[in-house]
């Protein structure tokens, strides 16, 4: 995916082996201008030295954190899973209705994917075949969780009666919707991440009105 209004913003090179205490910032770092590298040039087009270079170290440093390319794309994905993760299943555990639960969900996945900082999700999903068979299936765990607290929402608005039209593939079709919106969306342009959700709740219930939550 490329974006040319995200670049990554080189900072001053640091030499030699991470400083003690540096680790766990400098590790973080690599993650993050590696997600936005990876969204805007893509995985097989961003190379070490891209990543060495934004993040402002020595190409020899970066290997102290990750052995492989692969290995900070899994990181990357898996942070992203993590983030999100937390997210729906803080939601889940609220005592809401059905169709309050649903919008909710909603605008937590479009922030997951549209605000300004978040480049970890997008890259999971344009990125996915570059990730090597182990990786894939320790995030599809997290992947089975995450998609498991949306069916269990989604069961409950089919049963509320709420649902004027539900069917067999509706979180398919709604994260098909969802995630598509990181290639059009963009801020200010007409729409809010929460007025966005709204939106998507009138189109994925098929009701005459926005859905509020409550």
């Amino acid at each position: 995916m490329h974006d040319a209004a995200i670049t990554a913003v080189p900072v001053p090179k640091k030499r030699g082996r991470p400083q003690k205490g540096e680790s766990g910032g400098l590790r973080a770092a690599l993650i993050e201008q590696s997600a936005l590298l990876f969204r805007t040039k893509g995985y097989d087009n961003t190379t070490v030295r891209d990543i060495a270079a934004a993040t402002g170290i020595q190409a020899g440093s970066w290997f102290y954190h990750f052995k492989t390319k692969q290995d900070i794309l899994a990181a990357i994905m898996e942070q992203g899973m993590r983030h999100a993760l937390t997210e729906v299943e803080s939601i889940a555990a609220q005592p809401l209705t059905p169709k309050v639960m649903l919008h909710r969900l909603v605008e937590a996945h479009l922030h997951t994917l549209l605000a300004p900082d978040h480049h970890f999700i997008a890259v999971l999903l344009y990125e996915w075949r570059s990730l090597d068979q182990a990786s894939r299936a320790r995030i599809s765990a997290l992947k089975d969780r995450y998609e498991a607290v949306w069916d269990g929402a989604i069961a409950a608005l089919h049963q509320s009666g709420d649902w004027q039209s539900p069917s067999q593939f509706d979180r398919l079709l709604i994260f098909g919707a969802l995630n598509w919106t990181v290639q059009w969306y963009k801020p200010g342009n007409g729409a809010d991440v929460p007025e966005l959700a709204r939106q998507a709740m009138r189109f994925i219930l098929r009701t005459p009105a926005a859905v509020e939550a409550q």
